[in-house]
């Protein structure tokens, strides 16, 4: 008895020097990759210092937080197509709405410490589309000529590769090369186009999800400048130019611009009104005084007719 009561308080003692291990929570997938319309598992483990029946909670994490899973009910748009296991949740069928950064919590109100916490994050992958294609039916030689492929929908972002006549188009490195293809943006661009540059035009989208897709091909044909139609634009241009610059002048010359042209004036006289245009003006102005002869004067002109009292 007296031995058993002495390794009572060592045993005592080392329950008590024994670390506490409070509430931990953990994932084996902090990144989950699946394809579009298929399941998703999100991980979560967790161990508590002595609380046996903790709170669980899934959150979506976004522009506002949301609920996943509270409450021991799954809400919004995981409801009747998740379903969980301990704390490990699955996403059943996917979508790209669904990609993005989720936050399982384990709460242990008994532990010293009562919150755990652990993030995933959630990538839907989405096989290439057909991409959308730009090409020019016609181009002129000696200008810059872009072709540009886009697949908006892909994730991962596709690579683009170029076909003409249903061979492909390497990227060129060399620095007299006609034409530059960037792989990431999808754009094909020629610096200076020549008539050897006419033909069908592909692009092919691809990423390692899924099979590659190409947009139909067109037809792009490069012509030469029409030398003759130029000249005989600029000839007709300058045609046109001489005619309005010829009758401008005849017509000022001929005073057509002149402020008073055909404009008529009352002047009042001792007798009456007489009426003159500016037209009698323009033609005697020019002529000397000398030859003027005013009017005879009557008297009876500067008689007064009525008398008016102030």
């Amino acid at each position: 008895m007296e031995k058993a009561s002495l390794f009572l308080p060592l045993v005592i003692l080392l329950i008590q020097c024994l670390p506490i291990v409070p509430v931990t929570v953990s994932t084996t997938t902090p990144k989950v990759e699946v394809h579009e319309n298929s399941d998703a598992v999100l991980s979560c483990d967790f161990r508590t210092e002595k609380e046996h029946n903790p709170r669980i909670e899934w959150k979506k994490k976004g522009t506002d937080v949301s609920f996943v899973y509270y409450e021991g009910h799954f809400r919004g748009a995981f409801e009747g197509r998740a379903r969980i296991k301990g704390a490990t949740v699955t996403l059943q069928r996917v979508t790209q709405k669904d990609a993005g950064e989720y936050r399982c919590e384990i709460t242990a109100p008994h532990d010293t410490i009562t919150l755990g916490e652990t993030n995933i994050t959630l990538e839907v992958l989405v096989p290439p589309h057909t991409p959308s294609c730009e090409i020019p039916s016609s181009a002129l030689t000696g200008s810059v000529v872009q072709l540009r492929c886009r697949d908006q929908q892909s994730i991962p972002p596709a690579t683009y590769s170029w076909y003409k006549d249903d061979k492909p188009l390497t990227p060129s490195r060399m620095a007299n090369a006609t034409y530059h293809l960037n792989p990431i943006t999808g754009i094909l661009e020629f610096k200076t186009v020549a008539r050897g540059d006419t033909g069908q035009y592909s692009c092919l989208a691809s990423n390692k999800v899924g099979p590659p897709k190409m947009c139909e091909a067109k037809h792009m044909k490069i012509e030469d400048v029409n030398m003759s139609g130029v000249v005989a634009a600029v000839v007709v241009i300058c045609l046109v130019i001489a005619i309005c610059g010829f009758g401008g002048y005849y017509a000022h010359r001929n005073g057509y611009f002149s402020r008073h042209r055909g404009r008529s004036f009352w002047i009042p006289q001792c007798h009456g009104v007489a009426h003159i245009s500016s037209q009698d003006l323009h033609r005697t102005k020019d002529k000397t005084n000398a030859n003027y002869n005013p009017p005879p004067q009557d008297p009876a002109d500067f008689k007064h007719t009525q008398s008016f009292m102030l």
